[in-house]
């Protein structure tokens, strides 16, 4: 007669079936990694993103290598919008972002908008992330970041928009207004 254990009498515990399964799990699971900007497409708003993170694979010879995970393509971006208003940024190559991989398949949401079946069962894929600018380094650290204010500014801080309580300061070589009716009111 053939005897049958089970997973957990052969580990030896509850906890070390579970700690091996999901052992596993985590390492198959996409998250968020950072990524840096290869290119950007302005009209459709995505970008090219190489991860900054290199995977350590296991090769069929059980020889461990690190590997570039391969390019991802068509990510859209994130930045601040809401209530008919944005922010844009001239993203450029090099910047840095934080790349988030959507739970489901976002393909047929991406194109068409509303609320859209997935068109493919995927979950936490490569081909689903959203590139979120805005994340930086310590080599990219911004210089003189104000504490004390919010502000608009070159990363270079020679032109910046600066709000305080009850103040506003502009500071840029050139500043131009342009508006039918320029109104100036005294407080």
């Amino acid at each position: 007669m053939i005897e049958i254990r089970i997973l957990n009498e052969i580990i030896g515990s509850d906890q070390g079936m579970l700690r091996s399964m999901g052992d596993g799990w985590k390492n198959v699971l996409r998250v968020a990694c950072p990524g840096i900007i290869q290119s950007f497409n302005s009209d459709e708003q995505t970008v090219t993103v190489q991860l900054a993170l290199r995977e350590l694979i296991s090769k069929e010879d059980l020889n461990q290598e690190w590997v570039n995970i391969p390019i991802l393509l068509d990510v859209p971006i994130v930045m601040p919008r809401a209530g008919n208003y944005c922010m844009t940024f001239p993203i450029k190559q090099g910047d840095e972002c934080l790349v988030i991989f959507a739970d489901m398949c976002i393909d047929a949401w991406f194109s068409y908008g509303g609320i859209q079946n997935q068109l493919e069962r995927r979950r936490h894929d490569l081909s689903d992330g959203f590139a979120i600018l805005g994340v930086w380094s310590q080599p990219n650290k911004i210089k003189n970041y104000s504490t004390n204010s919010c502000q608009l500014r070159t990363i270079d801080g020679k032109s910046f928009i600066e709000l305080k309580p009850g103040e506003i300061n502009i500071n840029a070589s050139n500043v131009r207004v342009n508006g039918k009716d320029v109104l100036t009111h005294e407080v």
